[in-house]
This record gives structure tokens, C-alpha cells and sequence, in this order.
């Protein structure tokens, strides 16, 4: 028997895997997330920012449990890992999942704008993983679980801030997985491709009714970017949350997941000259002409 599959079977003696998610309010993946792990009778703990706890009330169960916490917070992540710990005396996975859009030409997006997005979907993962490798290491085990997504592999206009933001989670995944390996710690980058979620609308909202002035008769192709993953072949948020869950939790998680709509298209895209992507994305998002 190989020295993974003694620390399973270990960890499996040792009571309900306890896993952490991030960003689980109804409507987005983290909510699938928490249920899928519930169904791998997992201990889980659903968290959100405190003004959405109230979106986490219909997960609570036996196996779930809810927690306020918000990522662009040192204090908030500090302490809301230090319960988990207190409580159950581990954290065996943590699924880095809160994250928002920012949509909006990068000539003209505010800064501030930019600042929040990278400050949640990438600062935000890195927070809490500082906070609970400490407990994983000491135990010599865990899974460190970070959501990225195809736009970090291959940009898309209208979304550069937010493709940015998780490139840098693809960079700092790929790094963390060698330094954490001397600690038994396993560190899997998910790429989702499009999954039916509130995502979209939720971008759309945070756009609002924006003034572009160079951009201004790109409009309706900038509204459109922000709801382009959620188009009628979109996967099933809980059909991509299981699956998701069965990888991590396997004797050996892979170092990778690529999944559900539009990842095939991506995966080519990123094999492609630059001037393929350049015109296809000309194409699709209307920036093929003179203005």
C-alpha cells in the first residue's frame, strides 16, 4: 500500500473530512460545492460574506454548516479559520471559490473597480491559504483547492481585469503546489469553463448602466461579455460541483480540473497562434472594425 493511500485511509479513521468553502451564497457554485461535499459525507463549512449569510440558511444540515467570512478581510479570515480549528482541530480541504466579476475595456475600467476584483478573486484566495497551511503542515495533510478559470489561461476582452485576477491564482497555484508538496500539502487549480450560475447576472448588475465614453458604441457588446457564460448550454452548476468534489477527494487529486461548457474551445484557443485568438475574439465581441 502506498504511503497516499495509508494517510486516506488515516484521515478517513479519524472522523468527516472537514472542508472550508468560500463564497457559498444560493445561486453560484460554492452552494453546489458545499452539497456535493455533503454528499461525500465531508463536514462542511459554507461561508460568505456576513451580509449573505441569510443566502446560506437553506444548506445547513447535519454535515453543513454556515459561517460568516469575507476574504478581502484579514481579521475575518483569521478568525473564521481559527473557529473551524477550535472546533474541529483541522482543516482537511479548503475550496478558495469567492470571487466576482469585473467587466469593462481596461483603457477605462476605474481603478478601484480593478482593485476590488483582484483584492477578492486573487488576494482573497492567498489569505486563506496563509491561514490554514499552518494547521495542514502541522499535520503533515490537505488539499488546497483554487478556482481559477479558462478566461486566466486565454483573456478575452471586455473582462481583462478579471481574467488578470485569475492568471495570478493560476501563477500562484502553480507555485504553491511545489513549495507545499515537502508538507504533504496538495495544492489543484480548477478551471471552470461556463457554468449556469448567478455569475453572469451578478456581473451585469455590478456594470450597471455604465458611461463608456471612448467605448461608447461598444456598449451592448460589453454588457454581453458580462453574461457570456451563461448561455443555454452552460453546464449544470451541480453536475460540475460533483464532479469537481470526486477529483479532490480521490487518493490522488490531480493537479488540475478542466470542466464543463466551452472548455474544448478554450483548451484549442490556447494552442493557437495569437493572431487566430486576436480574430476570433475580434469577431465575437464586435471589435473588428474601425471606429
Amino acid at each position: 500500500m502506498s504511503k497516499a493511500d495509508k494517510k486516506v485511509i488515516n484521515l478517513s479513521m479519524s472522523g468527516p473530512r472537514v472542508v472550508l468553502v468560500t463564497g457559498c451564497a444560493k445561486g453560484g457554485i460554492g452552494f453546489e460545492y458545499c452539497k456535493a461535499f455533503a454528499e461525500h459525507n465531508c463536514h462542511v463549512v459554507a461561508s460568505d460574506i456576513p451580509q449573505r449569510i441569510s443566502e446560506m440558511l437553506e444548506l445547513e444540515s447535519e454535515n453543513i454548516e454556515t459561517l460568516g467570512l469575507d476574504v478581502s478581510s484579514k481579521e475575518s479570515v483569521s478568525s473564521a479559520v481559527s473557529t473551524v480549528v477550535s472546533k474541529y482541530g483541522h482543516v482537511d480541504v479548503l475550496i478558495n471559490n469567492a470571487g466576482i466579476g469585473s467587466t469593462g475595456p481596461l483603457a477605462e475600467l476605474s481603478l478601484d473597480v480593478i482593485r476590488k476584483a483582484w483584492e477578492i478573486n486573487t488576494l482573497g484566495q492567498l489569505r486563506l491559504v496563509q491561514n490554514v497551511v499552518p494547521f495542514m503542515a502541522s499535520r503533515g495533510s490537505g488539499t488546497i483547492v483554487n478556482i481559477g478559470s479558462v478566461v486566466g489561461k486565454v483573456p478575452t476582452p471586455w473582462a481583462g481585469s478579471y481574467c488578470a485576477s485569475k492568471a495570478a491564482v493560476h501563477a500562484m497555484s502553480n507555485t504553491l503546489r511545489v513549495e507545499l508538496k515537502p508538507f504533504g500539502i496538495n495544492v489543484v487549480l480548477v478551471l471552470p469553463g461556463a457554468i449556469r450560475s448567478n455569475f453572469g447576472s451578478a456581473s451585469v448588475e455590478r456594470l450597471g448602466n455604465h458611461d463608456w465614453k471612448l467605448y461608447k458604441d461598444f456598449k451592448e457588446a460589453i454588457v454581453e461579455r458580462a453574461k457570456a457564460s451563461q448561455g443555454g448550454k452552460a453546464t449544470d452548476a451541480t453536475i460540475f460541483a460533483r464532479h469537481v468534489a470526486k477529483k479532490v477527494l480521490s487518493p490522488r487529486p490531480p493537479r488540475q480540473i478542466m470542466f464543463g461548457h466551452m472548455t474544448g474551445l478554450f483548451a484549442m484557443l490556447s494552442c493557437s497562434p495569437l493572431w487566430v485568438r486576436d480574430l476570433f475574439f475580434s469577431t465575437r465581441f464586435n471589435l473588428n472594425k474601425k471606429v
